[in-house]
């Protein structure tokens, strides 16, 4: 049985792999079939479909028949859900990025006045 906290962290679970993420990445160019995303990967096309299998049961993918091929397309309505979560994090980043700024402006008007 899948709890409603297991159901919202599925998209954060399907991007956590670098493989499922390139899937993500290639579909946003447009529907391909399975073995068109296999041919990109050295992994198995097995390997590729479980891939798959995680991807549409978080949301993320749907899948369509087309005589013998399945025919794959992003839904990147569940990232919002990461996307949010993200935005919570964002003024830290703010922060490090100012300091950065600062320090490198700092050590380009030293090495001016050197």
């Amino acid at each position: 049985m899948v709890t409603i906290r297991q159901k919202a962290n599925a998209p954060f679970r399907a991007i956590a792999d670098p493989t499922r993420r390139e899937i993500l990445s290639l579909l946003r160019d447009g529907p391909q079939t399975v073995g068109e995303l296999a041919g990109n990967f050295r992994t198995s096309r097995p390997a590729i479909s479980k891939h798959l299998r995680l991807l549409r049961s978080a949301g993320l993918v749907t899948a369509q028949k087309d005589g013998a091929a399945r025919i794959c397309r992003l839904n990147a309505k569940p990232l919002r859900a990461v996307s949010l979560w993200l935005r919570e994090y964002e003024a830290f980043w703010g922060e490090s990025l100012r300091g950065l700024k600062n320090y490198v402006e700092g050590e380009a008007n030293q090495k001016e006045k050197s």
